[in-house]
């Protein structure tokens, strides 16, 4: 990086991009090809046995997906940084690469529902169990950690329930046992959180969300010390195969230069939609990072800069009255992604986790009055009339 770069912000828009290496393009070009071609086949060969770099092949590296990998790991902190086609194929690599039969790995209570499929996929495949955990205490963690636990995972906040997990307290338990840490921050970017800093191992986004921002690009971003990444790059990422496309990359690339503007103000938003909610006689409870009981905000103050822009809440009532609360909406549109420009909403229990058991749902906080609300950059006072309105009717 660029030793006269400070602050985050401006690392957003500056850093790795050497405008004279590419002819002065202001932007990342796109190295739109599949294959690079070699000088002489002694160079060939010389690049496959790893003793020259250079591409070869973008299913191994190409160099707009290098600039974005480049980008994101000086933004968490990371000593490397891998780009993948989706968050889910992230999430795959990682915990594949701290897996073997009869391994276990340790959550925390409430995960993305296609998360909970894997976990189930390799406990029926390989044998590799899972339990969950609120991880609030120390003691809890060692309780829940056996002699076969190969990672701990964890989302905070949690989706879709916005708990959040202490990040300092869980690299801490987990280091006395050797056990590395991996850190879903998908909620929150590293411009809100930096799990590294924590003393956490290895970072995921799907980058489908906030770093991308405008609803256009499927990716996932993984980010840790260089000796993991290497090894992960090496197995995992290569012959599986889940890469990203260049293009991808430098949608990816476009849309971190504007992350942190767009960040403040879905947090600006999320904050004052969450308040007037908790307001609104028909709702039974707010879910908001910093809303909480008071060891909530403790955690949130010291690891995270806002409280980002989702909110989930719970109406009073049955599933379908939230179903036609959600279907009264006229501005805001139903769907189950987040960190767009557009207000979405989606409800949790019939969607992003019908996978997941009732039984586990409910355990989980997941009820089928509970609805998740990822917050736009449109203006606030418009946001809230639509669901004002909906709430009304």
């Amino acid at each position: 990086m660029k030793e006269n770069i400070k602050r985050m912000e401006t690392s957003m828009i500056h850093s790795e991009h050497k405008v004279r290496d590419v002819h002065g393009s202001l932007t990342t070009p796109i190295y739109q090809t599949s294959t690079f071609s070699f000088s002489s086949a002694a160079e060939g060969a010389r690049r496959f046995a790893g003793e020259e770099e250079g591409y070869i092949y973008s299913r191994l590296g190409n160099p707009t997906v290098k600039a974005l990998e480049e980008r994101i790991a000086i933004l968490e902190g990371g000593e490397r940084g891998l780009a993948f086609a989706s968050g889910m194929a992230g999430v795959s690599a990682v915990l594949i690469a701290m897996t073997k039969a009869n391994d276990h790995i340790l959550c925390s209570n409430g995960l993305y529902g296609c998360t909970y499929g894997l976990l189930q996929m390799l406990e029926e495949k390989y044998d590799i169990t899972h339990d969950f955990s609120f991880m609030e205490s120390e003691q809890e963690l060692r309780n829940k950690i056996n002699k076969n636990t190969s990672c701990i995972f964890i989302e905070t906040p949690i989706n879709p329930t916005m708990k959040v997990v202490d990040l300092s307290m869980v690299a801490q338990v987990a280091k006395e046992y050797g056990i590395p840490v991996v850190v879903d921050n998908t909620f929150c970017t590293p411009y809100l959180q930096r799990p590294l800093e924590k003393g956490c191992d290895i970072v995921i986004h799907s980058a489908t969300k906030y770093i991308g921002g405008h609803g256009d690009v499927i990716a996932g971003l993984v980010v840790g010390k260089g000796e993991f990444m290497n090894a992960l790059a090496m197995a995992e990422q290569k012959d599986i195969g889940g890469v990203l496309s260049p293009f991808d990359a430098w949608l990816l690339l476009r849309g971190i230069k504007t992350l942190h503007i767009r960040m403040d103000r879905h947090s600006s938003n999320a904050a004052e939609i969450a308040r007037k909610l908790k307001e609104h006689p028909r709702v039974e409870n707010v879910y908001y990072p910093g809303m909480e009981n008071q060891e909530q905000k403790s955690i949130v103050k010291k690891q995270m800069k806002t409280g980002g822009g989702v909110i989930a809440f719970e109406l009073k009532g049955s599933k379908s009255e939230a179903q036609n609360f959600m279907d009264r909406l006229e501005l805001i549109q139903i769907a189950v992604s987040l960190g767009d420009a557009e207000t979405l909403i989606q409800h949790p229990a019939t969607m992003t986790h019908a996978v997941v058991p009732e039984e586990k749902r409910k355990e989980m906080g997941i009820g089928d009055s509970l609805i998740r609300l990822s917050v736009g950059l449109e203006a606030v006072e418009d946001i809230w009339h639509d669901m004002n309105q909906a709430l009304q009717s």
